[in-house]
């Protein structure tokens, strides 16, 4: 049997050192590692598999057809990530670990801000000692509040946040820039990205339900699949196409592409960047709805209430710094988001599985 360190021989790596990427194993760091290995890019994996899964990163080595190491450590512990600073020449991480659901930080954000900041500061300090000057930090369009701006650009206010999952963000983003003006060794992309949806095109690989979902399109997807009665729309009376909000919505393959953009942008040592990821295209609701009813070929039930507070119209990116200097547009619109989307369900529909014995001793020999 063909194993994956064959299948590396075919594919050499175009690419000296290694690229940290701490969360790779969670649902936007599976496809961008995906991505890196097809790219041609070393990965080291580091993951505590709080929300993911080990599952996700053999499957992303099956589609790449090249290994990745992989490390079950945690960023709250800086001495777990010391050995592998020590053991791989790192040039640069893409930093994704982070606690993520808008309405738990609200209940539990002492943990948010411990897991999300602390954490951060650790990794910080840990690529600081041994000079991987360079990082790409998995930002949110949250840190600009209510937008003063629409569409959304990167000179919009930030904040104020209304949310602690936010706030972090914004904290961790102020971090690296003061870290960036202290030192110019540093160079830093901050990525805040609006609506990240869809899953790989093969179907392989997606997104890992886990609870109740705190974003539109998971909990349509729920829907559909009869976990919940219907969807619950919050405002039917704004000043958009139906009545229904609208929101920014971004392909999650996009996504990633748009990470190994940034990467590549790093090595022309720019200092310290945000860049939106985003469309540019507005959806509503409904919208939404029926190009997942398309998808999946079933009416998808739905009542409107009253609206929430602080919620507006209309919320959407305006990307063209990126386009600009990160030479990255998105390719896919909301009919792929949501057919691709439908297709990881389809053939995943309890996400992935619990993890085997064997699983877990596979990525024990990645870390070999």
């Amino acid at each position: 049997m063909e194993t994956l360190e064959n299948k590396s021989s075919k594919k050499s790596s175009s690419h000296e050192g290694y690229v940290l990427v701490t969360g790779g194993a969670g649902y936007i760091g599976s496809h961008t590692v995906l991505e890196l290995l097809i790219c041609g890019y070393n990965v080291v994996v580091v993951d505590n598999l709080s929300n993911a899964c080990e599952e996700s990163l053999i499957r992303v080595q099956t589609l790449a057809g090249r290994p990745l190491k992989f490390y079950h450590a945690n960023i709250l512990d800086e001495q777990t990530l010391i050995p592998i600073f020590e053991k791989y020449n790192i040039w640069a991480v893409l930093h994704f670990a982070a606690l993520k659901a808008v309405g738990e930080s609200t209940k539990i954000p002492l943990d948010y801000y411990w897991n999300n900041v602390t954490g951060s500061l650790n990794l910080f300090r840990v690529m600081e000692r041994f000079g991987a000057y360079n990082i790409v930090f998995s930002s949110s369009a949250t840190v600009y509040g209510q937008p003063d701006i629409i569409p959304v650009n990167e000179k919009c206010s930030l904040g104020p946040v209304t949310n602690p999952y936010g706030k972090t963000k914004l904290f961790i983003e102020e971090a690296i820039r003061d870290m960036c003006a202290a030192n110019n060794k540093w160079n830093a992309i901050l990525l805040r990205y609006f609506n990240p949806t869809g899953a790989h095109p093969s179907g392989v690989i997606g997104e890992n339900p886990r609870g109740i979902p705190n974003n539109l399109m998971p909990y349509v997807s729920q829907v559909v699949q009869g976990r919940f009665p219907f969807v619950k729309i919050f405002g039917g009376d704004y000043d958009t196409v139906d009545g229904t909000g609208v929101r920014d919505y971004i392909h999650v393959c996009d996504l990633a592409t748009g990470h190994v953009a940034a990467l590549r942008k790093l090595k022309t040592k720019p200092g310290c960047v945000a860049y939106n990821l985003g469309t540019g295209v507005g959806y509503s609701v409904l919208e939404i709805i029926k190009a997942m009813s398309r998808a999946c070929g079933k009416e998808i039930p739905y009542q409107i209430t009253k609206r929430r507070p602080g919620d507006i119209a209309v919320v959407t990116a305006d990307a063209r710094l990126a386009n600009a200097e990160l030479g990255w547009y998105p390719k896919y619109g909301l009919d792929q988001m949501c057919q691709d989307l439908w297709r990881w369900i389809d053939s995943n529909p309890l996400g992935y599985p619990e993890s085997s014995n064997e699983a877990k001793q596979i990525l024990q020999q990645m870390s070999a």
